[in-house]
């Protein structure tokens, strides 16, 4: 007789825990369920998947299958299995095997549609959610910062159908969010729930604001004599200007931060003070920066 290594049938060891072994069972019995996956061969790689498991998942079957090979469930009837026996042909254990199987596959699939089974499978479609679908949201700051409705259009690309959908964003929504459109992702299989749609917020550069998190940086220029005696500027935030005051003795590389001026309520805008030179002076400058470099730093005769 052929022995099945159902160890390597779901691709692990036998010193993997339950735990372990029904993780790696899912995800197989996920990726050839014929619902799913119309490659040649799924199907009986479906069938191999839950033959394995059928023993596997039980500490005593899982036990006489370890010491007994193929011939385990002869000892599990009471039977003597052969003296030095080493593997075999699994044998199929019927309905009640083939319902413990199912019940995992309710799990993971929902709740079970009309059909028929064949060799212990359920042959009709089985009731099961839609793939959930991820796509890109561009968004600028102003339009992150201020919230709303949003209407955007999205082409499936395995039909080219165009869609549109309205979203409602989150003031302060920032790079990397997602906003789930419940059943709005691939149709259900069987009648089962659509998947969801999950959109991933990115958030387009601006020529005078970076982000970082839920905070804004941007550059503040102010003149030699504003930072050097104070003064009053205007500075852009995305939702308008703002008056700033420019403490006297500011030097370039000093911030300035304006809480809630970020994006959302938790959001920080923080100014960067740099000293500009005009590129040119009138005379009238020219001589007052001449007065005050003798006042600073006066030349010796």
């Amino acid at each position: 007789m052929d022995f099945k290594d159902y160890y390597e049938i779901i691709g692990v060891s036998k010193t993997d825990t339950q735990d372990e072994i029904q993780k790696a069972y899912r995800k197989l019995a996920k990726q050839y369920h014929p619902d799913k996956n119309k490659d040649v061969g799924s199907e009986t790689k479906f069938k191999e998947i839950g033959e394995a498991y059928d023993v596997l998942k039980e500490p005593d079957k899982r036990a006489k299958y370890d010491r007994y090979g193929a011939a385990w469930k002869a000892a599990g009837d009471g039977r003597q299995a052969p003296r030095g026996f080493d593997g075999g042909r699994f044998e199929s254990g019927g309905r009640g095997q083939s319902d413990s199987f199912f019940d995992v596959l309710e799990h993971m699939f929902g709740n079970q549609s009309g059909g028929s089974h064949f060799g212990g499978f359920h042959q009709g479609r089985r009731r099961a959610k839609g793939e959930d679908v991820e796509a890109r949201l561009p968004l600028t700051l102003e339009e992150a910062a201020m919230g709303g409705k949003q209407t955007l259009s999205l082409s499936d690309p395995r039909t080219g159908k165009q869609t549109s959908y309205t979203v409602n964003i989150p003031p302060g929504i920032s790079t990397g969010k997602r906003i789930r459109l419940v059943g709005q992702g691939r149709e259900g299989v069987g009648g089962g729930q659509p998947g969801d749609l999950y959109l991933v917020v990115d958030l387009q550069k601006h020529a005078k604001f970076e982000v970082k998190g839920n905070h804004l940086y941007t550059t503040l220029d102010v003149l030699p004599y504003q930072a050097a005696l104070g003064a009053k500027v205007t500075l852009d935030t995305l939702t308008g200007q703002v008056r700033l005051n420019i403490p006297a003795g500011s030097s370039s590389g000093k911030k300035i931060r304006l809480g809630g001026c970020g994006l959302g309520e938790s959001g920080d805008l923080y100014a960067e003070i740099r000293i500009v030179v005009p590129e040119t002076l009138t005379p009238r400058e020219k001589e007052l920066y001449e007065q005050l470099a003798e006042e600073t730093d006066p030349s010796e005769e």
